[in-house]
C-alpha cells in the first residue's frame, strides 16, 4: 500500500478549505446573544450606542491588524491617529468662526505658515551640501544649527499670532463642511503623520518601533491638547454635527439606529476591499515578507517599500475611525485620548479575534467593547449585593464610592480577558488561515 500522501490530500482530509465554518458561527451566536441581552437590560438607546462605538472601534482594530496581523508591525500609538481623525472631523464640520475669518489673522497665519515651510525647505536643502564638496561632518553640523534657529525664529512668530487669535477670536472655528469630509482627511493625515513615521522607524525592531509609535502618539496628544489656538484645548469643543439625523431630530435609539447603520456600511466596504487584498499576489507577499523578510528579500521584493505601504493603511483606518468615533460623540477633547482606551483596548480586540483575520478582528472589537462596557454595571451590581449581604449579616458600613471602584472593574477584567486568551488561543478566537497552494 502507497503510505505517502500529498500536501493537498493532507489539506482536503483536514477539510480546512471545505468544512462548514462552525467556530465563526458558534462565537457570533454567542455575540449575538449578548447583545440582545444588552437590550433586556440596559434599553434600545443605550444599546444602541455601545454597538455604535464598538463598529467605531472595529475600524481602528481593522486598520492594526493590517499592520499587526499582515505585517508583523507593533503600532503602540493607535491614539494618535484616532486623535488626528477626530480632529480633523472637528475642524472640518464646526461652523465658521467669523471673528477669525473676518480679520486680517487669517493671513498672518498663513504667512507663518510659509515661513515654516520655507525654513524646512531649507533645512533640506543643507542636509545635500555634501553633493557640492562640503564635508559630510561640516554639512551635518551646518543642517543642525540652520534647524535650531529657523525653529526659533518659526516658533516665536508663531506664538505672536496664536496669542492674537486666543485674545481676539477665541480659535480658529471650523469649514463649516459636511462631517464625512473630515473623515476622509483625517484619515489622509493620519495617513500622511504614518508616512512619516514610517520612513523613519520602520527599519527599527518591533520592540523600538512600538516605543517610536507610543512616543509620536504622546507628541501628537500633546499639540492638540495646548493648541488652544486650534482646537481649544482642555475647553473643548462641542457639539460636532453629525452626517446623519441627530437626537434632536429622530431621538436617541432612532438616530444612533441609522449612524450604525452607516458605520455598518463602512465595515463592510472596508472588509470588502482588506480582503480582496489579503487574497491578492500583493496579500502574499506581504505575509512572506512577515514570515521570511530575509527570504523575500532575496526573490527581489522591496521590502521597505511594501512595509511601508502596509503602515501607511493601517494609520488611514485608524485616522477614519478616528474621525468616525468622534463625530458620534459629538466632542473634541484633547484630553479624553487615552493610551488604555484608543491603543490598549484595540490591541486586546486583535489579540482576542485573531490578528490578520479580518472577520475575527471585527468579533473581537465587538465582543471586547462588550465587556468593557458592561463590566461597570454588572460590578456594581454586584457589589451592591455583597454590600447588602454584609449589612444584613455583619452590620457592615456600604463605602461611599461604589461607582468609582465599579468603573475600575474595567481594568481588572480586560487584564483577566487577555490573560486567559495568551494562555488558552494565542493566536485569537479566530486565528488568521494561510492557504497554501500546490
Amino acid at each position: 500500500m502507497n503510505m505517502t500522501r500529498t500536501h493537498s490530500d493532507n489539506r482536503d482530509m483536514s477539510g480546512d478549505t471545505r468544512r462548514f465554518p462552525l467556530r465563526p458561527v458558534i462565537l457570533f451566536g454567542i455575540l449575538l446573544v449578548a447583545v440582545l441581552g444588552v437590550y433586556g437590560l440596559m434599553g434600545a438607546a443605550y444599546s444602541t450606542r455601545m454597538l455604535v462605538e464598538a463598529a467605531c472601534y472595529a475600524i481602528l482594530a481593522l486598520g492594526l491588524t493590517i499592520q499587526w496581523g499582515y505585517a508583523g508591525q507593533f503600532n503602540a500609538g493607535v491614539m494618535g491617529f484616532v486623535a488626528l481623525g477626530g480632529f480633523c472631523a472637528m475642524f472640518f464640520s464646526i461652523p465658521v468662526n467669523e471673528a477669525f475669518w473676518g480679520s486680517e489673522l487669517p493671513g498672518e497665519l498663513g504667512l507663518v505658515l510659509v515661513y515654516g515651510i520655507v525654513a524646512v525647505a531649507l533645512v533640506y536643502a543643507a542636509t545635500k551640501l555634501d553633493r557640492v564638496g562640503i564635508p559630510k561632518k561640516l554639512r551635518s553640523v551646518i543642517a543642525v544649527l540652520l534647524a535650531v534657529v529657523l525653529y526659533l525664529v518659526v516658533i516665536s512668530l508663531l506664538r505672536d499670532v496664536t496669542a492674537e487669535i486666543e485674545s481676539r477670536a477665541g480659535f480658529v472655528g471650523g469649514l463649516g463642511l459636511p462631517p464625512w469630509t473630515g473623515w476622509i482627511v483625517g484619515g489622509a493625515l493620519a495617513g500622511g503623520v504614518g508616512y512619516f513615521i514610517g520612513r523613519v522607524c520602520l527599519g527599527l525592531r518591533s520592540d523600538y518601533l512600538a516605543i517610536a509609535t507610543l512616543g509620536i502618539a504622546e507628541i501628537i496628544k500633546a499639540f492638540l491638547k495646548n493648541s488652544d489656538w486650534l482646537t481649544r484645548g482642555t475647553a473643548t469643543v462641542s457639539p460636532l454635527p453629525w452626517p446623519t439625523p441627530g437626537p434632536s431630530e429622530l431621538g436617541f435609539t432612532l438616530s444612533r439606529a441609522i449612524y450604525l447603520s452607516l458605520t455598518a456600511v463602512i465595515i463592510a466596504v472596508m472588509f470588502f476591499l482588506l480582503h480582496r487584498a489579503y487574497h491578492a499576489p500583493w496579500g502574499r507577499m506581504i505575509r512572506a515578507i512577515r514570515d521570511n523578510e530575509i527570504s523575500s528579500a532575496a526573490m527581489g521584493k522591496n521590502i521597505n517599500r511594501r512595509r511601508l505601504e502596509i503602515f501607511v493603511f493601517g494609520c488611514i483606518l485608524m485616522g477614519i475611525g478616528g474621525g468616525v468615533l468622534g463625530t458620534f460623540n459629538s466632542l473634541f477633547d484633547p484630553q479624553g485620548y487615552l493610551p488604555l482606551n484608543h491603543t490598549f483596548l484595540v490591541l486586546v480586540m486583535v489579540i482576542l479575534g485573531g490578528p490578520g483575520n479580518n472577520l475575527g478582528t471585527i468579533f473581537g472589537a465587538v465582543a471586547v467593547y462588550i465587556i468593557w462596557i458592561m463590566s461597570e454595571p454588572l460590578a456594581l451590581f454586584l457589589m451592591q449585593l455583597a454590600v447588602a449581604f454584609g449589612e444584613n449579616a455583619f452590620g457592615w458600613d456600604a463605602p461611599g464610592n461604589m461607582d468609582s471602584r465599579a468603573l475600575q472593574a474595567r481594568v481588572l477584567v480586560i487584564g483577566l480577558l487577555i490573560t486567559l486568551v495568551l494562555r488558552f488561543a494565542p493566536k485569537g478566537l479566530l486565528p488568521e488561515k494561510v492557504k497554501y497552494h500546490d
